[in-house]
């Protein structure tokens, strides 16, 4: 048995790349949510 055969590499792989996706998804969503304050602050503070 070898430790870098295709399944192993792939299940690793597939591993990386769905942490990656999460921390990309809560990068988006929260420049996303600054935006949304940022607004509603420079709303408040123009009126």
């Amino acid at each position: 048995m070898g430790r870098n055969n295709e399944r192993n590499i792939k299940v690793h792989n597939d591993k990386l790349h769905k942490a990656q996706d999460k921390a990309k998804a809560k990068k988006v969503t929260r420049e996303e949510k600054l935006k949304a304050i940022s607004k509603k602050f420079n709303e408040t503070k123009n009126k």
